[in-house]
């Protein structure tokens, strides 16, 4: 069934029914089946796309522009130096002014207020491509992702570990407990989420179906997983935190010990990437080589092995933004 999403706005996942969601997941299905084919489209035809970006990108950024290319749109690029945002200019007016110009607008940057100021005054659909609190079209991508590997979302066991108060952990959160996902976050307690968003999603799980748990305990967390999910131990900004995280996080450290712990061998492993898992980056190097480390929130063997689909998922990005831009212009 098709539903109709013209003119939403995509801030939280919490924007959208569960229904809505599945629809877009079931669209990006299908346009991923006709990417494949070489099939192109046209609903974006004539429309020009912004896309601002307070925080570099890979997957967010090249998963836009293709996506809106693919359908016939114009995006244009966006960074922190080229336009006023807060800068001479408030948000608002910026959103104002773009929102005369542009057809849609795609934000990434750190405060969330941003995008729900964008959201509000732009009169055009404004979606969220990775705020300090959320990061919806990333869990559609992993929605997409986990619906490919096991036929269905509702009733499977996802198991997020490391930093459970960031944005990664929020948005599965949120998303698996609209879509009857059951949802455990193996972390520390220092590294728990909010308990304002745990009493709100656990009340979204009444109506789904979905348990939401929080552990410290990696045994009893991860036994039955059939995805394990984990993210950088320290997100952009927080760089400062380095030391205090891997004394907190190594314990929790995504190997083929925890793997084994799921007694699942068909668990997968999902990372919405970049991640820390080798030597080999220029980042990566300096700060093993500062703290002694060869390896951070996930080890190679695993990384690279069969149960990794993290490649998968960054490409499914492309597929379910083309989802949301396209049934919400």
């Amino acid at each position: 069934m098709a539903y109709n999403l013209k003119g939403r706005n995509l801030l939280t996942l919490k924007d959208f029914s569960k229904e809505e969601i599945n629809y877009l997941i079931t669209l990006s299905e299908d346009l991923k089946s006709k990417k494949r084919a070489g099939i192109s489209g046209n609903s974006l035809a004539g429309k020009n796309i912004a896309l601002i970006f307070e925080k570099p990108s890979t997957r967010t950024r090249c998963a836009f522009a293709v996506a809106a290319k693919d359908e016939g749109g114009m995006p244009e690029y966006l960074g922190k130096n080229d336009i006023q945002l807060g800068k001479k200019e408030t948000v608002a007016d910026t959103a104002r002014v773009l929102g005369r110009m542009f057809d849609g607008i795609e934000f990434r940057g750190y405060e969330h207020e941003t995008v729900e100021i964008l959201g509000e005054y732009a009169g055009v659909p404004v979606w969220n491509g990775l705020t300090d609190l959320y990061h919806p079209t990333q869990i559609l991508a992993d929605f997409l992702t986990l619906k490919e590997n096991f036929g269905k979302l509702e009733g499977l066991n996802l198991v997020y570990t490391g930093d459970g108060r960031n944005n990664m952990a929020n948005s599965l959160m949120v998303g698996s407990a609209i879509m009857g996902v059951n949802y455990t976050i193996a972390a520390p307690k220092e590294l728990w989420p909010e308990p304002e968003l745990v009493e709100e999603c656990r009340e979204l799980a009444a109506e789904s179906g979905a348990k939401i748990e929080l552990t410290a305990d990696i045994k009893t967390g991860v036994k039955g997983a059939d995805a394990i999910y984990t993210d950088v131990w320290v997100s952009m900004g927080e760089e400062s935190e380095f030391e205090k995280r891997i004394e907190l996080l190594t314990p929790y450290q995504v190997n083929m010990k925890m793997i084994e712990l799921t007694e699942n061998p068909s668990v997968i492993f999902l990372h919405c990437l970049p991640a820390y898992h080798n030597t080999e980056t220029e980042n990566g190097k300096k700060i093993f080589e500062e703290y002694g480390l060869e390896e951070m929130e996930v080890t190679d063997e695993v990384f690279e092995s069969k149960y990794s689909k993290v490649f998968d998922q960054a490409e499914n990005r492309m597929h379910t933004i083309k989802a949301v831009m396209t049934a919400t212009l």
